[in-house]
């Protein structure tokens, strides 16, 4: 689904990627990037009666303590596999490595992936997806987690900053077919911090 990956442009071009320091300022031009985009009939997943009436998204408020610097461990010989997603599109990803961060004291591990056609463009060489769930989704949060979109790490640490976390845009239309988030990348906590669920 190419505009799945639209917003991974934008971002790119307006968010400082693998910064070691936490800046509100940046989390803030994500959130008016993607509102821009989602305001955008051109580019918006939203159906036709949402988007006559959007405003904006609904997002946590910016949180320092979600972002946070993890050790990269690149893992060897794996093998691609399909992804399942929410309609009969399977996709063939890999998993590129796992990250391991400590959150309100305890210790988390996160698998991530790489789009195998989609690293063949030059420009998404770099392009790691990083889909998660935590005990908000269904709740605040869209019941089919959310996702983060990333670049390879240069060294053995990597940031994952979860205010820029965003929904798959089945959370907005049934007419898109999204990536399943990985049972092992449910996580046992609440990550207040992103895009919330579209609609109560």
């Amino acid at each position: 689904m190419r505009t799945l990956f639209t917003l991974f442009l934008l971002v790119q071009l307006n968010f400082g990627f693998g910064q070691e320091k936490f800046d509100a300022a940046s989390v803030a031009k994500f959130q008016e990037v993607i509102n821009s985009e989602y305001a955008d009939a051109k580019t918006s997943p939203l159906n036709s009666e949402d988007l006559a009436v959007f405003k904006t998204l609904d997002f946590y408020p910016i949180n320092e303590k979600f972002f946070v610097v993890a050790k990269f461990v690149r893992t060897k010989k794996e093998k691609p596999f399909e992804m399942k997603t929410t309609g009969e599109r399977k996709p063939m990803y890999v998993k590129y490595g796992e990250v391991y961060f400590v959150l309100e004291g305890k210790n988390f591990k996160l698998n991530i992936y790489k789009n195998i056609e989609l690293s063949k463009k030059k420009e998404y060489k770099d392009y790691l997806f990083l889909p998660f769930s935590d005990l908000t989704c269904g709740n605040e949060s869209y019941i089919g987690g959310k996702y983060i979109d990333m670049k390879v790490p240069k060294g053995k640490t990597i940031v994952i900053d979860f205010n820029t976390s965003y929904n798959p845009y089945c959370a907005y239309s049934h007419k898109y077919s999204c990536p399943k988030v990985p049972l092992e990348n449910d996580l046992n906590i609440e990550i207040k911090a992103g895009v919330k669920k579209f609609h109560d």
